[in-house]
């Protein structure tokens, strides 16, 4: 009896002694659980706090990227009306050939004109030729 007496208080001693470190690893696990959750919040609240100032920042990025395409898109199209007036386009064959169409009628209808307004008389060109030959 005596023996079993011994045997059950060692092994209620071991047994109070387990408990009382598991209750010690319990304790620090929740301080330790605490900690890492508060650090955790900490940084949960910067980073919102970054996502915040962030979004704002490409915001404004986004206005100000908008604007300067505006100005661009502003400078384009008026480039792209100097280019119209000053850049020289050669002609085409066919506008080269209408134009000298044109200039040749036109001397034709001078030529027309002279002829008959000097028909009846001393002709410009009658006169200028008598006096080359005297």
């Amino acid at each position: 009896l005596e023996v079993a007496e011994s045997d059950f208080s060692k092994l209620a001693t071991e047994v109070e002694a387990d408990e009382k470190a598991a209750e010690e690893e319990y304790v620090q696990q929740t301080k330790a659980n605490k900690v890492a959750k508060k650090e955790k919040e900490t940084s949960i609240k910067y980073t919102k706090k970054q996502i915040t100032r962030g979004e704002k920042g490409l915001t404004e990025l986004t206005d100000d990227r908008d604007a300067a395409q505006g100005e661009l898109d502003g400078v384009l199209e008026y480039l792209s009306k100097i280019n119209k007036r000053c850049i020289a386009k050669p002609e085409t064959y066919e506008q080269r050939v209408a134009k000298r169409e044109a200039e040749i009628d036109g001397l034709k209808n001078a030529l027309r004109i002279l002829t008959e307004e000097t028909a009846g008389s001393d002709s410009f060109l009658a006169v200028r030729a008598s006096r080359r030959h005297q």
